[in-house]
């Protein structure tokens, strides 16, 4: 492929202002010299896996293939940003599409390796970087899309945002750690931005007149799904970025987690030490001759105000249609209120989480018309639109109807969310993306849903690390095999009960004991859903029923799906084939590269 890139040393990024994370040209120089080394054979792989993983450069299950993860602070993106994001899609991706992720940010998968340095100068010529989306450092620093605007939050947590991804980024404490650290910044108490699954979570708060943070530590999902618990109730934010500094200090310490991969994330230094212990570590900590140093708030944080390039009132606005049942049930779930008065947030929902080359620029365009130049992307693997006028809601409601992207549904049970899987991952075990799919067509058969199953969430990963946050769904799937008459057929586990982004609280799903094969796991939502509506109390949630009936009935009903496994014959094919697949299922994972 030829981009008509000059193979240069000298390249010097030419980020817009709007840029959030250094662009380092030297440093993407020697990324090229080290690929080539590694591909003369003069680059030890180990070395150089480490190397490349720190630049957002993530091996898949194909081989020479990589998937590149642009690392996007809270989510944030101009509409130029938006429009090279699809030139990337279309020079750089075999499969022409960026792929959202549930930490906002975006991937390229299937990308040759030779070809990976001129992304990332692609990329940085729009002031967005690769650099430690990938590897032990650590990773994209997550808010809520609605941050700024929302009304229920108690002051923009952007700024601050934006200071730590800025603080942390190439830290020399953060380039090696026992394992990587996610953190998350929540506007308010409702915990939108699922700080409780985090390594480390802010939650803004006001005291005695002055802003600050609740900071919660430990916790995570993956194999031993864990909440964060409490460290402090509130520190100023001028102590904010101390006070994690010490965190990670303490963590990049922790010897004991260093002895064992699985075992090397905070969630199991408070687990081991316990969070009373770990407060006083990080107190002393605080003591040390390393906490006198200045750190300069003010010139850290990312500050953009946006409502300076809001939209002015529409004067040839379409006006909204009066019995367009349609478009008023896509204004009901995918558009909120802000703050500020005659502007909204709309949420597009995006299937899979996959925009297509196609779809790029005329979402830049959308940003420009309006959205006043900027969109989010947030964990549900969804793009969102800010400050958009309410006059404008049918008209930017056509224009992403142009595209096929104006489907209901947001943050429903419609709204499915899942990770790559077998489709590039090492670690997959099936193929959650056609899991995806599958479960969206039966939704679809279902027809028009009860309001209280229509507000559940289905999530989905293709092995037990939880990219997809199956732990935390009201129905959660996550990927596995089961040995059948005719030999392996890929099957899934179920989480039933967990919850997220609401008042009641974070929850973590109760699991299922039993494996399902994968094309019965639609029959087995069926189930799930039929249950609920026949033996829930009056205005019962999902959540709560699951807590009171249990999941015994479950574990029965989907064992003797198991026990159905007929032989790999004509009659019984499809079921030894994952979704989406031509071919008899076989178990292929490789080593993960998550925890090198």
């Amino acid at each position: 492929m030829t981009t008509g890139r000059v193979d240069t040393k000298d390249w010097i990024p030419n980020p817009d202002n709007a840029h959030v994370l250094k662009i380092d040209g030297p440093e993407i120089a020697n990324f090229e010299d080290q690929v080539k080394l590694f591909q003369s054979g003069a680059k030890d792989e180990i070395e150089f896996l480490r190397f490349r993983l720190r630049q957002g450069v993530y091996g898949q299950r194909q081989p020479d293939r990589q998937m590149v993860r642009v690392k996007l602070p809270f989510g944030g993106v101009t509409a130029h940003q938006l429009d090279v994001l699809g030139e990337v899609a279309e020079k750089f991706a075999p499969l022409k599409k960026g792929h959202i992720t549930t930490r906002e940010n975006i991937q390229y998968h299937h990308v040759p390796l030779g070809e990976s340095t001129d992304l990332l100068r692609t990329i940085g010529d729009a002031g967005m970087s690769s650099r430690e989306a990938c590897g032990n450092v650590v990773r994209n620093v997550v808010a809520a899309p609605s941050a700024g605007v929302s009304k229920d939050e108690v002051f923009d947590v952007t700024p601050y945002a934006g200071a730590y991804a800025r603080y942390f980024l190439r830290h020399p404490t953060t380039q090696n750690m026992p394992r990587k650290s996610k953190v998350a910044f929540s506007g308010s108490e409702k915990d939108e931005a699922m700080v409780l699954m985090h390594d480390v979570g802010m939650v803004a708060r006001i005291q005695d007149g002055k802003r600050g943070f609740k900071i919660v530590v430990g916790g995570g999902l993956a194999t031993d799904a864990m909440m964060a618990e409490t460290l402090k109730e509130f520190v100023p934010v001028e102590y904010l970025i101390k006070n994690c500094e010490a965190i990670l200090r303490i963590f990049n310490r922790q010897d004991e987690e260093r002895k064992s991969i699985a075992k090397a994330r905070i969630k199991f230094t408070i687990a081991r030490l316990g969070i009373e212990k770990f407060r006083d570590m990080v107190d002393e900590e605080l003591k040390g001759d390393w906490a006198n140093k200045v750190i300069d708030l003010d010139s850290l944080m990312y500050v953009d105000d946006e409502s300076i390039d809001a939209p002015v009132v529409p004067t040839d606005a379409t006006p909204e249609p009066t019995d367009d049942a349609v478009y008023d049930n896509w204004k009901r779930t995918n558009v909120e209120a802000q703050k500020q008065d005659g502007f909204n947030v709309v949420y597009v929902r995006v299937e899979r989480g996959d925009i297509y080359a196609n779809q790029w620029p005329s979402l830049a365009d959308i940003a420009r018309n309006f959205a006043g130049g900027r969109a989010r992307f947030d964990q549900q693997q969804n793009i969102v639109f800010r400050w958009v006028r309410t006059e404008s809601l049918f008209d930017i409601y056509k224009a992403l109807g142009a595209i096929g992207l104006s489907e209901a549904g947001r943050e429903t049970i419609r709204d499915v969310v899942t990770c790559p899987g077998t489709d590039s991952c090492k670690l997959g075990i099936t193929s959650s993306m056609g899991l995806n799919q599958a479960l969206g067509e039966a939704l679809d058969e279902m027809g028009d849903l009860d309001p209280l199953v229509e507000k559940m969430h289905i999530k989905a990963s293709g092995c037990p690390n939880s990219c997809g946050q199956h732990h935390i769904a009201s129905i959660g799937f996550h990927g596995a095999v089961v040995k059948g008459p005719g030999g392996q057929v890929p099957a899934y586990e179920l989480f039933l009960g967990g919850r997220s982004n609401e008042e009641a609280g974070t929850k973590i799903g109760e699991r299922v004991k039993a494996r399902i094969p994968a094309k019965r796991a639609p029959e087995a939502l069926k189930s799930v859903l039929d249950t609920y509506l026949s033996e829930r109390n009056d205005g019962e949630e999902f959540a709560d029923f699951i807590e009171r009936f249990g999941v015994a009935k479950f574990e029965e009903e989907f064992g003797k799906l198991k026990a159905e496994l007929g032989p790999l014959d004509r009659d019984n094919i499809q079921t030894y084939m994952d979704w989406g697949k031509t071919v008899v299922y076989k178990l292929e994972r490789g080593e993960g590269e998550c925890a090198v």
